[in-house]
């Protein structure tokens, strides 16, 4: 096998396993639950790898602080260490469940927001963006800003588009 053999081979191999992360990927977003996760914050750039958004997700967690819900805003500030927990996904919202392992997400505190009592995830979301894309949520947004998520068994969840939300009715942002 001459040099240039070699070389073609090695290509093939590169383009075989960046194609089957990317099957993968596509694969998992069709077969697994997808929920909507109300967002906070974000951070546009990564040094190392162009650019991003590093938003923290806000999901519902009424199961993981069900005395935290009842009290004053003092307990809820004062919940003690991160809690681990698993997603799920219910009524099409991202929902946090106790965990008894480590599953290597946790949430760190209640917020309490119309009713609904939601806890920061963390890890927060990566969503990346094209070198000349624009950050979707530049400009005025109606509504509350809220990222598409699809949820595996194991890990953090994967974004897949933001949207605003007015009532009930999500409206995608695209990143133009």
């Amino acid at each position: 096998m001459n040099a240039l053999q070699k070389g073609l081979l090695f290509a093939a191999l590169q383009v075989a396993l960046v194609s089957s992360l990317g099957a993968k990927l596509l694969w998992d977003r069709e077969r697994l639950p997808r929920g909507w996760a109300l967002t906070r914050g974000y951070d546009p750039d990564l040094p190392i790898r162009g650019r991003y958004l590093s938003v923290s997700l806000l999901v519902e967690a009424s199961s993981v602080f069900p005395d935290q819900l009842r009290n004053s805003r003092e307990a809820r500030a004062n919940l003690g260490p991160p809690r681990n927990v698993y997603l799920t996904v219910e009524n099409q919202r991202v929902v946090a469940h106790p965990a008894d392992h480590d599953t290597g997400l946790t949430v760190v505190q209640v917020v309490s927001q119309e009713g609904e009592n939601l806890a920061a995830l963390s890890p927060p979301a990566l969503y990346f963006l094209s070198e000349h894309g624009r950050v979707p949520t530049s400009g005025s947004i109606t509504g509350k800003l809220f990222v598409e998520v699809t949820v595996p068994a194991k890990g953090p969840p994967r974004p897949i588009r933001f949207a605003s939300k007015v009532g009930d009715v999500f409206t995608p942002l695209e990143p133009r």
